[in-house]
Formats: structure tokens, C-alpha cells, sequence
């Protein structure tokens, strides 16, 4: 049940507003407190300070908490467990090293943004990176190549797939925060993906490249799998790739056929995200499975242990739903929109710089993914399915903007790649920043047209 809060005070609101995201931000960067208990403490807090009564407060926190939970904590488990699968099986090495055995000298920079994009698609960032590193970094000693120009197209593939694409985190929870058409929000962050990760990636690599010229440490070079047998690249793609074309294919579905036909029927059904992600499960058990030769009990204890890993992500997301739906029964939400329709800013460019403040501020995409969202809900009723997406698409890119000291995957980075902080500033943190640039001017382009 919605809750109606109709006597709050406008003068109490957006001090509500501020004081909470600024103790969010105090929690998770000063206090070093864990999101999800950041999440917490700030939502009351922004309820007390708003008027909202404290049964009250609970309450919204709890719906929002449960509804986030219900609606994406699912697909996120589902997802995890295709990228354990892909670990596990060696499907992931599979992908890569068809790839590069079919590339130039020349194309390998483009190659390996390809491999990035492909594995970061099904997968979290950190789990794409550890995947990913080891060819990195052996490519580049065995080719002579920069590590710069093999290195940030890779993690420029990973990075855009994670802040863009569902069914990552953060763009699910914009999804369902704002009540977007999933399978618009897939083809048109698809759509916007392709050339900012071109950009971002082998474009942006040849000026990293320059200005940090480094070898590959030696991490990475025996081959960790020298006698288990692989599943083959076609049969790996294809499995990655099944349940974007099932949920493409019910974003098509409805804008072609008829309403009540029943191959829009099962098109649709089939492209519910739950039962597209359920049918890639099963079908990667069987198709990775085999491939690798596991038993059913290795299979299973595969699919299994996907799931430990990413429970603290589940809980940050679910409070994150939390805070957003008190910001929106405080009447926040409400007020900023307001203010929006009378000011003549774009909701687009106000949705990116959102993000991008509580990216900076954080160092967090999904924290600034959750709070955006929460702020923009209540300006989608005045938008099309596609503006919808786009807004969407907007708040993803802004929380990608440039990666700094208070973010674990700048130290990630760092590490694998043997660079200075300065050396990291120069390059990933650089770009984050070009990726959250282009996405935000092609989501902006494509506006004009949709």
C-alpha cells in the first residue's frame, strides 16, 4: 500500500533531502559503514526530518525493500549463477580465446573490447575483471602490445555493459524503480553501448597508451586449465546471448504483432525476464555442463556457490529500493519534480548530473544508480515508454563518471594493472569519465529521434 502523505511541510522537505544523502555519503565514505546499513540509517533519518511518522517510516522502507527484493533479487541470483557457470566451465575462456585467435595485431584492441562486452554482458564487473586480467595482461607480453592499448578496452567493454545493460544491478534497479519497459531499456542500451565502448575503448586506448606506458606484470602465465576440456565458442555465445534475444524478442513482439495473437503470447511470456534469465540457467547447465565435461554434482555445486558471493549486493540493492520509495511517500520526490517542470532543464541532463554527484560523492554506481532513481521516480509519468528508457539509460551513465580512491574497483584496476594512483587517474579513472560523457550525449541524440 502507497503511502499518502499529504500535511509534510515543503520547507522541511528538501533539507530532508540533502541532510540524507549527505549522511549517506558521511556513512559509506567517512565512517566506511557498508551500504546497506548506510541505506538504512539515512532513509529514517530523511523521514524523521521530513515529518513523516515513524510507523510510517518503517513501513516505506519496507515496502521498498520488499518490492525491490521481489523484483530484481531474482534476476540477479539468476545472473549470478550463469557467470559462475561461465568461471567455472571455462566458457568465459572459451569466448576469448576464439576471439583472439581471429585477430590481427592490428584488430586486437578491438578484440578484446569485444571480449570485454561479451563477458561483462551475463556478468558483475569484479567477476568480469578477474576473468578477464589473465589474458590481458598475457596477451600483452606475448604480443608486445601497451598494456594500456589492450587493457582499457577490455575494462571499457566490462564497464559499460555493467552501468548501461540489464540484467546488471544498477540498470535493473533504475528499471524497476521507474517503472520501465525492460525490453526498451535492453535494445536501447545496447544500442548506445556498441559505440561508447568503441569510443571509451580502443579510440580512448591510444592516448592512455601514451601517457602511461607500462609492462605487463607477470601475474598471469601459466595456463590454469591445462587439462579440462572447454565448452566450444559457438554453443558459449549463444548461451550468453539467449537471454538478451528472448527479452529483445518480446520488446519486438509488442511493437509488431497483434495484442492477444498467440505468438505475441509466448513471445512475451518467454521474454519475462525471470523466465528468459530461468531458461539460460538450465539451458547453460546443460550446454556449459556438457561442454566441460561435468558431472550433475559439479553442475549443481557450480550454480550453487554463484550465490553466496553477491548476498551483500542483494542487500544493498533492496534498501536501496527502500530509500527511494521513502523519498517518494515523503513527497521528495514530488517536490523535485515540481521544481524540474518549472525550470526548463532537460530530466535527462538532470538525471545524469544526479548520478554523477552521488557517484563522486560515493563511489558507488549502484548506490548512485538507487538514490537517482529514487529522486526521478516521479517525473516518468510525464514521459514516453522510450523517454522512460532513456532516463534510465541517463541515470547509468552518470554513475559511471569518473572512478576515484573512494571506489573498490579503481584498487582493483591498480592492482592487476602494477599503476600508480596517478598513472590510474590518467586512464581508468579518465575512461569512466569518457564513458559517462558519451553515454549521456547519445542518450541525448537519441532523444531527438524516439
Amino acid at each position: 500500500m502507497t503511502l499518502a502523505v499529504e500535511a509534510l511541510s515543503a520547507g522541511r522537505l528538501l533539507p530532508a533531502a540533502l541532510v540524507g544523502i549527505a549522511l549517506l555519503v558521511a556513512l559509506i565514505t567517512r565512517f566506511k559503514l557498508n551500504p546497506f546499513l548506510g541505506l538504512t540509517i539515512s532513509s529514517l533519518v530523511v523521514a524523521l526530518i521530513a515529518g513523516l511518522p515513524l510507523e510510517q517510516a518503517v513501513a516505506s522502507f519496507g515496502k521498498g525493500f520488499g518490492d525491490t527484493a521481489a523484483g530484481v533479487g531474482t534476476l540477479i541470483a539468476l545472473g549470478a549463477m550463469i557467470g559462475k557457470l561461465l568461471a567455472d566451465t571455462g566458457g568465459a575462456d572459451a569466448i576469448v580465446d576464439a576471439i583472439i585467435s581471429r585477430s590481427s595485431r592490428r584488430a586486437l584492441p578491438w578484440a578484446m573490447a569485444g571480449v570485454g562486452a561479451l563477458i561483462g554482458l551475463p556478468m558483475f564487473f569484479e567477476i568480469g575483471l578477474v576473468l578477464i586480467m589473465p589474458v590481458v595482461l598475457l596477451i600483452s607480453r606475448r604480443s608486445g602490445m601497451s598494456l594500456m592499448r589492450l587493457g582499457i578496452p577490455a575494462l571499457a567493454g566490462l564497464s559499460v555493459m555493467h552501468g548501461l545493460v540489464p540484467p546488471h544491478p544498477g540498470p535493473l534497479v533504475a528499471v524497476n524503480a521507474l517503472k520501465a519497459d525492460l525490453g526498451i531499456t535492453l535494445g536501447l542500451g545496447v544500442l548506445i553501448a556498441l559505440p561508447t565502448v568503441a569510443i571509451a575503448g580502443p579510440l580512448f586506448a591510444r592516448y592512455a597508451a601514451r601517457w602511461v606506458d607500462v609492462p605487463a606484470p607477470e601475474l598471469f602465465e601459466a595456463d590454469e586449465r591445462p587439462n579440462r576440456p572447454k565448452p566450444g565458442f559457438g554453443v558459449t555465445l549463444a548461451t550468453v546471448l539467449l537471454p538478451v534475444v528472448l527479452m529483445m524478442g518480446k520488446a519486438l513482439a509488442d511493437i509488431v504483432l497483434a495484442k492477444g495473437s498467440v505468438v505475441r503470447s509466448v513471445l512475451d511470456f518467454l521474454g519475462t525476464p525471470v523466465i528468459a534469465l530461468l531458461i539460460a540457467v538450465i539451458v547453460s547447465m546443460v550446454t556449459l555442463g556438457r561442454g566441460a565435461r561435468m558431472s550433475v554434482r559439479e553442475v549443481a555445486k557450480s550454480v550453487e556457490s554463484g550465490l553466496p558471493p553477491i548476498a551483500g549486493i542483494l542487500l544493498i540493492v533492496a534498501a536501496g529500493g527502500g530509500f527511494k520509495q521513502t523519498l517518494i511517500d515523503t513527497g521528495i520526490g514530488k517536490l523535485i519534480a515540481d521544481w524540474v517542470a518549472g525550470s526548463g532543464l532537460s530530466v535527462l541532463l538532470l538525471a545524469w548530473l544526479v548520478a554523477v554527484l552521488i557517484r563522486l560523492a560515493t563511489g558507488s554506481a549502484t548506490v548512485a544508480t538507487v538514490t537517482a532513481s529514487g529522486i526521478l521516480a516521479p517525473l516518468v509519468t510525464t514521459l514516453s515508454p522510450g523517454e522512460t528508457s532513456l532516463l534510465v539509460l541517463a541515470i547509468g551513465a552518470g554513475s559511471l563518471f569518473f572512478s576515484h580512491v573512494n571506489d573498490a574497483g579503481f584498487w582493483l584496476v591498480k592492482g592487476y594493472f602494477g599503476l600508480s594512483v596517478g598513472q590510474n587517474v590518467k586512464t581508468w579513472s579518465l575512461m569512466e569519465t569518457v564513458i559517462s560523457v558519451t553515454g549521456l550525449a547519445l542518450v541525448l541524440l537519441t532523444d531527438l529521434v524516439i
